[in-house]
């Protein structure tokens, strides 16, 4: 099932989707409203004290756990779906998709293409590709402490997992665009491609 007016940016840690999420919505918040997954539910908040490295579940709980999240972000109140019918474009910053790249790299990838297989497709998915070494790089200018999934053999694990992804969804039968970002341009360059495909 394709959801019409949800808009989806993915990549690795560093990637620049955060920062172009942003200045989409200052190009019109009128139009656009911005989501995040985790959210900032009761769910999201446990997932990211988690991924800060505050404590630590087992792999197949942490998937399981990023699909409960999901469910409240398409389907729970101020949802994606709610913020669609009120006529708002949703952007969000990652989706399933970086699910089944990041729970992939330790559970392997049947739990978490079983556990997403029923969420509905974005209209668009924007792919931002990126060296690991020079996203990471990225992560480590912020001087912010890290999360646990930004050390640099993760992120080429994360990233190669990614391109198979991206790749199967690339022909879906359901309308979905995909569009690949060089997400090593500038973030002007990088704006005015997404501007150009939301037009």
């Amino acid at each position: 099932m394709l959801l019409k007016n949800f808009i989806v940016l993915e990549g690795i840690d560093g990637a620049g989707t955060s920062t172009q999420i942003k200045k989409i919505i200052e190009s019109n918040p009128e139009k656009y409203a911005a989501t995040a997954e985790p959210t900032t539910g009761e769910t999201g908040k446990f997932l990211r004290r988690m991924l800060s490295g505050e404590f630590s579940v087992d792999e197949k709980t942490n998937a399981y756990l990023f699909a409960a999240d999901r469910c409240e972000h398409i389907y729970g109140k101020n949802g994606v779906e709610e913020m669609i019918k009120n006529g708002k474009t949703v952007i969000s910053d990652r989706y399933f998709f970086s699910s089944l790249a990041y729970q992939s790299t330790s559970c392997g990838m049947e739990l978490p293409a079983l556990l997403n297989s029923p969420f509905p497709l974005p209209e668009y998915l924007f792919f931002f590709e990126i060296n690991p070494e020079i996203s990471l790089a990225r992560v480590n200018s912020r001087n912010e402490k890290k999360e646990i999934y930004e050390k640099i053999d993760i992120q080429k694990k994360i990233a190669a997992l990614y391109e198979q992804v991206i790749s199967n969804y690339e022909n879906n039968s359901e309308g979905m665009k995909v569009i690949r970002i060089d997400a090593s341009k500038s973030i002007d360059e990088v704006h005015q491609i997404i501007k150009s495909y939301l037009k």
